[in-house]
C-alpha cells in the first residue's frame, strides 16, 4: 500500500539592511526590521494563513487520512511570535489534529554542519526546544538546511537520536533505483533516509503555472494519475517543497489552492494509497537499499550541490570569516553577541551573494532583497566587521574587570 508523504519547508530569514562602511562602529543593528515585517506580513496573507486553513479543512474532510509534515526554521518562529501570533496559532491548531509532524533542523537555517559540529548541535537542540514549546512534539526526523546531505551527516544525526533524515533523490546516486523506497546510509544502517521525488515535487513547486510546460495546466486528477502509476513499485512517494509554493511562488490566481484542495481526494480514489508523515513512513516500511553520498548534495539549483552558497570567493570568504569567530564569541560570554553572530549564519545571506546566470540566477535574484550579489556581500562584510569590533570590545572589558 504506497504512501504519499508531503513535507513543506517554512522559512523566512532576517534580512540585513543596507549597512555601509560608515555604519561600522556606530550602528549595531544589522537587520532591516521594517522589510522583514513587510515580507512576513505579505507571505502570511498570501500563503501561511490560507494554506493552513486549507490543510486543516483537508484533514477534517478526509477524517484524518490526510497527513503532512512541516519544518519551521527557528528564526521564522521568532518572527511569528513577535509579529504574527495568529499565523503561529494556526500552525499550533494543525499540530493539535495529530495529523501533522514537525521536523527538526538548525535553528538559524544555517550551514553549521559544514563548519562546526559543536555549533550544529547547539542550533539543533535549540530548535528542538522551540518545537516542543509550541507544538508539544519532540522531533524524531531531521532535515538539514535546504536538504544539504551526505553520509557523515546521516551518521551524526542518528547518533544524536534521530531515526530518519530527508534528502534529495538524485538519479546519479540512485543509479537506476527508485526514490520511492526507504534507504539507509552505508556507514550507519540505523538511520532511515527518505528521498524527494524531485520530478513530481518540482511539477508543483516550479512548473505548475508555466504555460510553456507540456503538461500545463496541471489538474489534481492528472497529477493523481501520475502518482497512481507507481502503485506496484513504490512504498513512499515523497513530495518535498517550500510551503511558500502555495500562494506566494505560485499565486492564488494560478489555481494552486484549488489544485491542493482536490488532490487528496483524487489520490485517495485509489484505495491502495494513503498519506503518511515522515516518521510514519519510517515506522511502516523496511529499508530497501543504501543511499551512498560521499559529497554534499542539496535540493538547490540545477547542480543540487553547495554551489548556491559556495560558488564564488565572496561566499567562501564570508562563510569562513563568520565561523572563524566562533571561539571568540563563546569566550565573550555575552548572550546578545551570541545571538548577533548566530543570525549572521543564516544561509540566505550567502545565497544572495550567488553570481550564477540563466534560470538559477533568476531564482536567486527573485529571493534577494538587494540590487546585486555584490551589494549583499558589502552589507554583510560591513556588518560582520562591526560585530568583530563588539566582540573585541567585550574581551577588553572582561580583561579589564579581572
Amino acid at each position: 500500500m504506497p504512501s504519499v508523504c508531503f513535507y513543506f519547508q517554512v522559512h523566512q530569514p532576517y534580512r540585513l539592511k543596507q549597512y555601509s562602511f560608515f555604519n561600522i562602529g556606530n550602528d549595531h543593528i544589522y537587520e532591516d526590521e521594517p522589510l522583514n515585517k513587510e515580507i512576513l506580513d505579505k507571505v502570511s496573507e498570501k500563503c501561511y494563513l490560507p494554506a493552513n486553513k486549507l490543510m486543516l479543512s483537508l484533514i477534517k474532510k478526509h477524517k484524518k487520512k490526510f497527513r503532512i509534515a512541516f519544518s519551521l526554521s527557528g528564526v521564522l518562529i521568532e518572527q511569528l511570535e513577535k509579529h504574527r501570533p495568529d499565523v503561529l496559532e494556526s500552525f499550533v491548531e494543525l499540530a493539535n489534529t495529530g495529523c501533522v509532524e514537525f521536523l527538526s533542523e538548525t535553528y538559524y537555517h544555517s550551514l553549521a554542519f559544514l563548519y562546526s559540529r559543536g555549533e550544529f548541535v547547539r542550533q539543533v537542540e535549540k530548535h528542538k526546544k522551540k518545537i516542543q514549546e509550541h507544538f508539544k512534539q519532540t522531533p524524531t526526523v531531521f532535515r538539514n538546511t535546504e536538504l544539504i546531505y551526505n553520509n557523515d551527516l546521516a551518521d551524526f544525526v542518528q547518533k544524536m537520536g534521530y531515526k530518519g533524515i530527508l534528502s534529495e533523490g538524485l538519479d546519479w546516486i540512485l543509479n537506476g533505483r527508485s526514490p520511492h523506497f526507504v534507504y539507509s546510509a552505508p556507514n550507519n544502517r540505523n538511520i532511515h533516509i527518505l528521498l524527494k521525488n524531485f520530478q513530481l515535487s518540482d511539477d508543483i513547486a516550479f512548473r505548475f503555472s508555466n504555460p510553456k510546460w507540456p503538461d500545463y495546466p496541471l489538474t489534481a486528477s492528472k497529477y493523481a494519475k501520475w502518482i497512481h502509476h507507481y502503485q506496484t513499485n513504490a512504498d513512499t512517494i515523497n513530495l518535498f517543497m517550500d510551503y511558500e509554493t502555495l500562494g506566494e511562488h505560485q499565486w492564488k490566481e494560478t489555481g494552486i489552492f484549488e489544485f491542493m484542495e482536490h488532490l487528496p481526494a483524487e489520490i485517495l480514489k485509489n484505495k491502495a494509497f494513503n498519506f503518511k508523515t515522515p516518521s510514519e513512513v519510517i515506522d511502516s516500511y523496511q529499508v530497501k537499499g543504501i543511499y551512498d553520498v560521499h559529497h554534499n548534495i542539496s535540493w538547490a539549483d540545477t547542480e543540487r550541490d553547495l554551489s548556491a552558497w559556495l560558488s564564488n570567493p565572496m561566499q567562501s570568504e564570508t562563510l569562513s570569516k563568520v565561523y572563524a569567530m566562533e571561539d571568540e564569541v563563546i569566550m565573550a560570554n555575552d548572550k546578545k553577541l551570541l545571538e548577533k553572530w548566530s543570525r549572521m549564519q543564516i544561509s540566505d545571506n550567502f545565497y544572495y551573494m550567488c553570481t550564477k546566470y540563466w534560470s538559477d540566477g533568476e531564482v536567486h535574484k527573485y529571493f534577494s532583497p538587494y540590487a546585486s550579489p555584490y551589494d549583499s556581500y558589502i552589507y554583510y562584510i560591513n556588518a560582520l566587521s562591526d560585530l568583530e569590533l563588539l566582540i573585541h570590545k567585550q574581551h577588553a572589558l572582561m580583561k579589564q574587570n579581572r
